[in-house]
């Protein structure tokens, strides 16, 4: 592994580009492309260590472009892998939102405006594969985009077409035109006649957007002035940083068409690491800050935390929060390279930071209060493992340790009711990628299940019943007699106890075993589930001077708890969570039919708020049925559909 030396030189801080949008849009090949643009070509994918599984992780890889030093991340596309993404947005400089051209997949790039909007994040778009464009106009493209977009999209580039195909743009701000050339820097050209009306007519709605923010640009677009490209570049560049509007930009990444274009727009306009810092909450002056934004656990090589510098300059060897830095790692071209020394705006691995978890800020003494990080989705789908060889029982409480810190969307619950433990996330691929990873990393192969579901029982009618423990076994016997009765209570009342001995039937140093050994028989009622919402009243009973004991009360309770409760009507019930659907709205009649063929009660829908273009529906749906609804939805939707959900109510189940 080589070492490589700083990357900060001339005054050039290092900055920060994620590549996000859906599955499919080309992400992974433009993040080579842009690799390969500036000399970096990244290594073949087979070969990557990092990317254990295309498409789950995000890729790093560094490079430098015309002197200046880059390091870019290239995130999942499907939603299942969203915190991967959400990560990385909280420590960029800037997105390229990635995406196709066909307007019937725009409600795709939803999840990925609105995960911008909430990260603050300046952001462009790049319309890849427009070579597939054909006769379809970019314009039809961006009003498809801008429907699910709250910031204003504005064309960067309009096309030039020969023969039904797109073979190159005009710039809109420098009216520069140029034609792609294959493995080649784009030619320089006249601008065509046929395409002149459209550039002047697309260049002044660029100009009046712009307006809204310049006053001096305001005036021009008022009297029809045409502006220079200086009059357009000044508040381009204001406007991208402050996220007021996003640049729309397009080409073909397998093509490496528009490459060195969205290069050059990306050197002029994202912000540099001290302005992301300050709008992050760090100031200028202070001692050295870093975050973690991911972490991965690599075998033999330890510990390797991800982490962007906002402030300072950090040493391998140097001490971050009481931890030792024990190497720290670039990713030329995406292959690890050892440094010595890390500086303000650079993303790199430090190695063995073992206590320090995913999404720590860190500094020398440990006292800077800690930045923003996003928190994990809720999750939408779970597995019951266990493990294939019970000797590794013990194993697999450090391995899901390591699993959740490296993937905060993962979450493991321990059901003591059930003996079960219960592994939860964002869908099927993502488990399933976990407990693929829980067999290549840690040599545990473990069996999947669907969870139990936490079935509890109550009683319809009240029921009285006499019981008597008498045990003589030489010496002191056991005795005990007592008559309980229970009776239902309204639901998620809970369990009471009421003790109705008068004339000290049962002496009261007895009571307390009584109430509590009914408290413990409830914990499994005649069907076999724990008991709720029942009322356990003590009338009489009997004692034995000698004979009787806190153990004989509490023998001869559970007696009459068991038979009192399979005369008292037992029913089942099942938990039913309140439930909310988000889909785009011609998915909506799908969302209510799914949700009724499982039980659901549709409560009512709505758009959601700030989101044009999607509806949030309501419903009650027993838990029982939503194991795999997040598959099913998911399936109606073009992977775009989610849900959350909370526990609601009990209520009564027939035929089980």
């Amino acid at each position: 592994m080589p070492e490589t030396t700083s990357r900060q030189d001339a005054g050039v801080q290092p900055r920060a580009v994620a590549l996000i949008g859906p599955q499919g849009s080309g992400k992974s090949t433009l993040f080579d492309a842009l690799l390969t643009a500036a000399g970096s070509p990244p290594p073949r994918r087979p070969g990557d260590p990092r990317t254990r599984a295309m498409g789950t992780e995000a890729r790093l890889g560094h490079c430098d472009f015309m002197g200046d030093p880059w390091a870019l991340l290239d995130c999942p596309g499907s939603i299942e892998f969203v915190q991967e993404t959400a990560a990385a947005l909280a420590i960029a400089d800037i997105a390229v939102v990635v995406c196709d051209p066909n307007p019937a997949r725009a409600a795709g790039l939803a999840p990925a405006f609105h995960a911008l909007e909430r990260a603050g994040l300046p952001a462009m778009v790049f319309v890849n594969k427009a070579d597939t464009l054909g006769d379809q106009q970019i314009r039809d493209t961006l009003a498809a985009l801008q429907a699910h977009s709250r910031r204003p999209l504005v064309l960067r580039q309009v096309p030039i077409r020969e023969k039904g195909e797109v073979t190159g743009y005009v710039d809109l701000v420098s009216e520069r035109a140029y034609r792609w050339r294959k493995g080649e820097p784009s030619e320089l050209i006249r601008m065509p006649d046929a395409v002149a009306a459209r550039e002047a007519e697309a260049r002044a709605a660029l100009a009046e957007t712009l307006a809204d923010h310049d006053d001096t640009l305001l005036e021009k677009v008022v009297e029809d002035a045409i502006p220079t490209p200086e009059d357009l570049y000044r508040p381009l560049h204001a406007d991208i940083a402050a996220g007021a509007v996003d640049p729309v930009l397009f080409g073909s990444a397998e093509r490496r068409h528009g490459v060195l274009r969205l290069w050059k727009a990306l050197r002029h306009d994202t912000p540099g690491p001290d302005q992301t810092a300050a709008r992050r909450g760090v100031a200028p002056e202070g001692e050295p800050v870093a975050q973690v934004f991911r972490t991965v656990h690599a075998g033999h090589g330890g510990k390797l935390s991800y982490t962007r510098i906002w402030r300072g300059a950090l040493k391998d060897g140097a001490t971050l929060d009481g931890a030792r830095i024990g190497g720290i790692t670039r990713f030329p071209a995406g292959e690890a390279a050892k440094a010595a020394e890390a500086t303000m705006g650079e993303v790199v691995a430090l190695g063995r930071l073992d206590p320090v978890p995913t999404g720590a800020t860190l500094s020398p003494s440990g006292a800077v209060p800690a930045l923003p990080f996003p928190a994990p989705p809720a999750p939408v789908y779970a597995l019951a493992i266990t493990t294939e060889d019970r000797k590794d029982d013990v194993r697999l409480s450090g391995a899901l340790a390591k699993l959740t810190e490296e993937d905060p969307s993962l979450s493991i619950t321990h059901d003591a009711e059930a003996g079960q433990i219960v592994l939860a996330g964002q869908g099927d691929i993502h488990l399933g990628y976990a407990v693929a990873r829980l067999a290549e990393a840690h040599g545990l192969r473990v069996n999947t299940s669907r969870p139990r579901i936490p079935f509890k029982e109550t009683i319809r009618a009240a029921a009285r019943h006499h019981a008597r423990h008498r045990r003589q076994t030489g010496g002191h016997g056991q005795f005990a007699d007592v008559t309980l009765e229970v009776s239902p209570r309204p639901r998620g009342e809970g369990f009471a106890f009421e003790d109705r001995i008068v004339g000290g039937a049962i002496p009261r140093k007895f009571i307390p075993a009584v109430g509590e050994a009914a408290e413990e028989a409830a914990r499994k009622g005649p069907l076999g589930n724990p008991v709720v919402d029942i009322a356990v009243t003590l009338h009489d009973g009997a004692f034995h001077s000698v004979d009787s004991s806190d153990m004989a009360f509490a023998t001869a309770t559970r007696m009459a708890m068991q038979e009192a409760l399979a005369k008292a009507e037992p029913v089942m019930l099942e938990p039913v969570d309140q439930v909310t659907v988000l889909v785009p709205q011609d998915a909506t009649p799908a969302a209510q039919r799914l949700l009724t063929g499982r039980r659901g009660q549709i409560l009512g829908y709505a758009e959601k708020d700030g989101w044009p273009g999607w509806d949030e529906v309501q419903a009650l749906v027993p838990e029982a049925e939503l194991h795999d609804l997040i598959i099913e939805l998911r399936s109606q939707t073009m992977g775009l559909g989610t849900y959350t959900r909370r526990f609601d109510h009990l209520a009564e189940t027939r035929g089980r």
